[in-house]
């Protein structure tokens, strides 16, 4: 008998087909209240996204549940305290996504840096042809700070060396063998640095770490880029900030309530918004895939899962 799983976002198809022939596959958004009352006994397995939210209630509904796998590097929205205590099993996609990530980052830089998109619509409406486009900030040998100097904050370095920047970071501990400069908080580092880029994790510890505080401290010249999670960055701050000229331009590819960007975000001209779409290149979708795989068919075949979390 094929083991049950619960899929709690759509999937990318190759998944799909491979999942279908191994496993009993029911998607949460096709299940009304009495099909999931019904399911929960048998669910063996769940397969869920970076953003995807498991407090201790949801994961105790399901007995049977044997293994989480996160399609994804975050993992924040997951109850990891429960999933131990019910010795259900999490795994996630991790070093995957790296470079498609930084790449994206610097791709946001330079878009609300050199204001591509205003300049974009500025040439399709017409402006062109009685004025020119005004001056913008330069990138190349700017001071970049990066919050989080993990796996994709450290591919975010080797980019912004190659553009002439000089480097510093912050996140909880002084890295060994590292060039780049520490800060032990985040505020001090905004200060000193014209491009604040946010790669830390998720979670509590990092909840509104970007405030209102370090938005001015990173000045009326400096640009914020988030490819990190959205609870980070206190959006009710940052749209503050935008709006009177606090900080001068920030590209976001996170949210706090996503896919809901807040109305404030959407009306400034001084932001690029995106949707959460940093790691979804197609050859790294295609290996997450075959990764979340590969850990549930070791897991139900009782081997070691590949990539565990808990």
């Amino acid at each position: 008998m094929k083991p049950t799983l619960l899929l709690l976002s759509p999937l990318p198809a190759s998944l799909n087909d491979r999942l279908a022939a191994h496993f009993d596959c029911h998607e949460q958004s096709q299940l009304d209240e009495q099909s999931a009352i019904a399911l929960a006994p048998v669910v063996r397995g769940i397969i869920a996204t970076g953003e995807s939210i498991l407090t201790r209630e949801e994961i105790a509904r399901w007995p049977a549940l044997e293994i989480i796998a996160v399609l994804g590097v975050g993992y924040d929205g997951i109850d990891l305290g429960a999933a131990h205590d019910y010795n259900v099993r999490v795994t996630h996609t991790p070093g995957l996504s790296t470079e498609d990530i930084a790449d994206f980052a610097m791709a946001l830089l330079l878009c609300a840096t050199r204001q591509l998109l205003s300049a974009d619509r500025f040439v399709r409406q017409g402006g062109w042809t009685s004025s020119r486009y005004p001056t913008t900030r330069r990138v190349s040998g700017g001071r970049m700070g990066i919050v989080g100097l993990g796996r994709i904050g450290s591919a975010l370095a080797v980019r912004a060396e190659a553009f002439g920047m000089s480097i510093a970071y912050t996140g909880r501990t002084q890295k060994t063998g590292v060039p780049y400069r520490w800060y032990s908080d985040v505020q001090g580092l905004a200060a000193d640095v014209d491009f604040l880029v946010i790669c830390a994790t998720g979670g509590p510890a990092t909840q509104a770490m970007v405030n209102g505080a370090v938005l001015d401290a990173l000045g009326p010249t400096g640009v914020l880029v988030n490819i990190a999670r959205g609870t980070i960055v206190d959006e009710e701050a940052l749209v503050r900030a935008l709006r009177e000229g606090k900080i001068l331009a920030a590209g976001l590819d996170v949210f706090r309530d996503e896919p809901r960007v807040p109305a404030a975000l959407l009306e400034l001209p001084n932001v690029v918004l995106s949707p959460h779409m940093a790691s979804t290149t197609e050859a790294t979708v295609r290996a997450m895939a075959d990764l979340v795989f590969d850990n549930l068919a070791a897991h139900f075949s009782g081997q070691p899962v590949l990539t565990p979390v808990v």
